[in-house]
């Protein structure tokens, strides 16, 4: 491929039918996109990898074709195997999603050389701004403000570090191929430069093959805001607003929306203005992304360019009408756009990304199998799912699970139907972020506005805070399900469950809820009564019904109904507008599931990437021992004392469970 300097502008075909379109994603993005494939009357075509032989997006195509195993390098990311799969099956055009090859040109040019269409901007495009270096040199052209900072060719560490110190602190690192906070840390002295080009570069080069640097200057406290902008093979750009992206969690988004609560109609304009500028310097084609970061006093800098359609872009179809897919699509076959403004926005829409991971726990990923997943409907809210009941969800691929959408007419109205519906989810058998996504959306802060690319740090403590009642309303609602449920099954049915000859001493049961223990002691009373005692505390219950997955009970003058799941780990119990997990505790330890003092537990699954110690060395308090990679994501374990390396349980490149022991140290 000919360097992305060397062209000016790409050169693109007029007219190009489309009949099928092979959709190279998965999960809720490859769903997405062969529904509005469905609606317009194309032939669509899956690919999967041997992990996802059974997943919904493969049962959604008229066509699915396996590509491998379930490591994205010998499945999705096999340029090869996907064009073998677009001739196999008839694909005259192929659509990458995001993620995975979404922003490869050397993709894009393969599916082009085979004579299929790509639905996206050209390679020269990809190749050009996917180096935020040179994306930046044509901000700077463009007129467009960008953050002071290094881009040079000159990788030695030596010069990256010079130039940081010269930069000064914070100083932001980051990968110059990537995206999505791969790559990227964050670096406010001297002492943390080291290490922080040691692991962007490693993360770089393992999730993008490039471990090309830029740094910037650290803007703190910014918003983050992007422009969507839209380009045919015609000459004509629109850019389609604004979205606010700036609740994020170690620089990802987690929740976006439109429009930004921050902007005026002035530097609404302005931004508008300076996406579809930095667009018409590359004669951008298709959907793409400018991403600005606002500071505090309303000034705005530029970042990069994502040539792909967005994780939340949904925000942007419901406050506009119009549907990207389609018009990528429409694009991509050289049609006009057929307007040169965007439509006007309509309401306020908010997105959540509900992924699997714990935010109790540094937002660990988490895995397990999907043993019930219910989501709410009502009107104004959107669900793009990747997943279903019985779903497997691995170590392979990114843990998101799916978007949630609200379009509402208000901002207020759009945040209340979102908690509300994640509020009223049942997701089992996998831990997820549900209800943190809930507790943000619900705090004071969010609902004024007041956000910025910090916010969910300096709000941690107040999304922490756990509700105890919601504790002592799960082991109720247990403790009551499994009595009933164990109604008729013993060897007297007519014998109330749990009866035994020591008449006058409560059942009881230890319980570990929200990483403590409760204790429940109850005994029935007849009719359906119960005396419950819950740590001490003792109180009169009524159950009124029960049946395979729910209870309902009074407690004083309050009834309350719940669905209980039966998971690997124990029981979710989902209310109105709560849910926990819940296991009952073993009445006697296990002894061969204790480990010894000082061991270092792998928090996840994943490939050892990197030893920071060996045995016979003496570490302190907080030393990264070994760092894990799962869900394309580098996860640093410290020991927490400080002490003697005993032992070291793994190699590098070995496989490992969670909560596998990687090594011990011996506590000073």
């Amino acid at each position: 491929m000919s360097h992305p300097h060397s062209i000016s502008r790409p050169i693109h075909p007029v007219s190009r039918p489309i009949h099928r379109v092979l959709v190279a994603n998965r999960g809720e993005i490859a769903a997405r996109v062969l529904r509005t494939c469905r609606h317009m009357g194309l032939g669509t075509v899956a690919v999967f990898s041997d992990a996802d032989a059974h997943a919904p997006h493969v049962r959604l195509a008229d066509v699915a074709v396996g590509l491998g195993p379930p490591p994205a390098r010998d499945s999705y990311l096999a340029i090869d195997r996907i064009i073998a799969a677009a001739r196999a099956s008839g694909a005259d055009a192929i659509h990458p999603g995001y993620g995975f090859l979404s922003e490869n040109a050397g993709f894009a040019e393969a599916v082009t050389s085979a004579g299929l269409t790509f639905i996206g901007p050209s390679a020269m495009v990809i190749s050009l701004l996917g180096s935020k270096k040179a994306a930046k040199e044509r901000a700077i052209a463009a007129g467009v403000p960008v953050v002071p900072g290094y881009n040079g060719d000159d990788q030695a560490r030596a010069t990256l570090r010079a130039q940081a110190l010269a930069i000064g602190f914070p100083l932001l690192v980051k990968a110059s191929a990537g995206g999505g906070g791969k790559g990227m840390r964050v670096v406010r002295s001297a002492d943390e430069v080291d290490a922080a080009l040691d692991s962007a570069q490693r993360e770089a080069a393992s999730a993008f093959g490039d471990d090309t640097l830029i740094l910037e200057r650290y803007v703190d406290r910014p918003r983050h805001v992007e422009i969507q902008i839209l380009g045919d093979h015609h000459g004509n750009l629109v850019h389609l607003w604004e979205r606010e992206c700036s609740i994020q969690r170690r620089h990802q988004k987690v929740i976006e929306e439109a429009p930004s609560p921050a902007l005026s109609p002035e530097q609404r304009a302005a931004m508008g203005a300076a996406g579809v500028a930095v667009g018409r310097a590359v004669g951008y084609t298709s959907a793409g992304t400018v991403e600005f970061i606002v500071a505090p006093d309303g000034s705005y800098y530029f970042l990069e360019v994502n040539t792909r359609l967005q994780v939340e872009h949904p925000v942007t179809e419901a406050t506009t009408g119009l549907d990207l897919v389609r018009e990528q699509i429409r694009i991509a076959r050289g049609e006009h756009l057929g307007y040169d403004r965007a439509p006007p926005q309509q309401g306020h829409a908010i997105e959540v990304r509900l992924y699997a991971e714990d935010p109790a726990h540094g937002y660990l990923p988490t895995i397990g199998t999907l043993a019930r997943w219910e989501l709410p409907t009502a009107p104004g809210l959107r669900v793009d799912a990747g997943v279903e009941s019985g779903g497997e969800i691995g170590i392979h691929y990114d843990p998101m699970l799916a978007k949630v959408i609200a379009h509402a007419p208000t901002r207020t109205e759009a945040a209340g139907l979102l908690a509300w519906a994640l509020e009223h989810a049942v997701i089992a058998g996998v831990t997820t972020n549900r209800a943190h996504l809930a507790a943000i959306l619900r705090l004071p802060e969010f609902l004024a506005g007041e956000l910025d690319t910090h916010f969910l740090e300096r709000h941690q403590a107040a999304l922490a805070v756990r509700d105890p009642a919601i504790a002592a309303r799960a082991v109720t609602a247990a403790t009551l399900w499994l009595h009933e449920r164990a109604r008729g099954t013993g060897p007297l049915p007519h014998v109330e469950p749990g009866w035994r000859n020591v008449w006058f001493a409560d059942q009881q049961d230890a319980w570990h809820v929200d990483d403590r223990t409760v204790t429940a002691g109850y005994r029935h009373r007849g009719g359906g009564r119960f005396t419950l005692t819950l740590d001490g505390a003792a109180r009169e219950v009524v159950v009124l019904s029960s049946d395979a997955s729910t209870i309902a009970w009074r407690d004083g003058d309050l009834a309350h109904r719940a669905t209980v799941v039966a998971t690997h780990a124990g029981w979710h119990v989902a209310g109105a507008g709560w849910a926990t997990d819940v296991a009952r505790l073993p009445r006697l330890p296990d002894r061969a599931t204790e480990v010894e003092p000082g061991s270092l537990i792998a928090p996840m699954p994943g490939k050892v990437i990197k030893l920071g110690a060996a045995v016979g060395d003496v570490v302190a308090a907080g030393t990264t021992l070994v760092v894990l990679e799962a869900m394309k994501m580098e996860q640093p374990v410290k020991t927490a004392v400080a002490g003697t390396v005993a032992s070291i349980a793994v190699a590098l490149g070995d496989q490992v469970a969670a909560e596998q022991v990687l090594a011990i140290v011996t506590p000073a």
